[in-house]
C-alpha cells in the first residue's frame, strides 16, 4: 500500500528548525517577541507600584523636612553606599551573563550569575546589620517605636529643648522598613530566579542555552531592583541640612 510507509502525522507545527522554539508560537521572532511584551508589562506595573510609594515619601518628607532629617541622620550612609557599590557591580556581572548566553559561553554565564547571586547576599547582610541597629534604639513602626529624641542625639535638639517629632519620626521609618523592605524582597526574588536560570544552564536546558533571551528577561529585572534602590539610597541617606 502507498501509505505502508508514510510518515506519521506531526501534530502541530513543524519547529525542527529552532530547537528553542515552543510549539505555541510561530517563529523564535514571535517567541522573542511574547517574552519581551510580558516582561516590560510586569516591569510596567512594578514602576507603578513603587511610583505610588516614592511619591508617598515625596509628600511626607516636603511637609516634615526638618523630622526626616533628623530621622536620616541615625541611618548609615556608609553601609547604604557600600550597598549601592555592591548592587552597581552585581548590574555589570549580570551584563556580563547576557554577554557571555549571547556568545554562548556556559561556563561564563554560570561564573557571572554565581557573582551576582553573592553580591545580592551581601546586600541582604549589610541591611540585616542596619536593620538590627534600628531595632535595638527602638526605631521601628508601632508601639514599641521610642518616644526620646535623645535618641537621635544632639540632632533631637535645639539649644537643649528637644524639637523632632517623634511621631513624624515614626512615619520615616515607617516608609523606610516599607520601601528598603519591599526592595529586599525583590533582591530575594532574584536570586531565586537567578538560582533558577544558573541550574538551567548547568543543564543544558535548550531553553536558555540556545536562545540568550531568557537570560537578558532576567538581566532586566535584576538591573530594575538595582534602579529602584538608585532612587532609595539618595532620598533615604542623603538628605541635605533643612534650612
Amino acid at each position: 500500500m502507498a501509505g505502508a510507509h508514510a510518515e506519521p502525522l506531526a501534530h502541530g507545527h513543524d519547529h525542527g528548525h529552532d530547537e528553542a522554539l515552543h510549539h505555541q508560537f510561530e517563529d523564535i521572532g514571535q517567541q522573542n517577541e511574547s517574552y519581551l511584551v510580558g516582561m516590560w508589562t510586569f516591569l510596567v506595573t512594578e514602576v507603578m507600584f513603587f511610583g505610588a510609594l516614592f511619591f508617598t515619601y515625596t509628600l511626607y518628607r516636603l511637609n516634615y523636612q526638618y523630622d526626616f532629617w533628623v530621622a536620616h541622620e541615625h541611618l548609615d550612609w556608609k553601609l547604604g553606599a557600600f550597598n549601592t557599590t555592591v548592587l552597581l557591580f552585581s548590574s555589570f556581572t549580570m551584563v556580563m551573563a547576557v554577554q557571555s548566553a549571547q556568545l554562548k559561553k556556559r561556563s561564563h554565564v554560570m561564573r557571572y550569575l554565581e557573582i551576582t547571586v553573592a553580591c545580592a547576599f551581601i546586600f541582604l547582610g549589610v541591611k540585616y546589620v542596619e536593620y538590627s541597629s534600628k531595632f535595638a534604639d527602638h526605631l521601628y513602626p508601632g508601639i514599641s517605636f521610642s518616644t526620646d529624641p535623645k535618641v537621635f542625639g544632639e540632632h533631637g535638639f535645639v539649644n537643649g529643648v528637644p524639637m523632632v517629632n517623634m511621631n513624624h519620626a515614626q512615619l520615616f521609618y515607617g516608609l523606610y522598613f516599607g520601601m528598603t523592605g519591599l526592595h529586599a524582597v525583590h533582591i530575594i526574588v532574584g536570586i531565586g530566579v537567578l538560582t533558577a536560570l544558573w541550574r538551567l544552564w548547568k543543564n543544558h536546558a535548550k531553553s536558555v542555552t540556545v536562545d540568550y533571551v531568557p537570560t537578558e528577561l532576567v538581566g532586566l529585572y535584576w538591573h530594575f531592583v538595582d534602579l529602584v534602590w538608585i532612587f532609595l539610597f539618595p532620598l533615604m541617606y542623603l538628605m541635605p541640612t533643612p534650612h
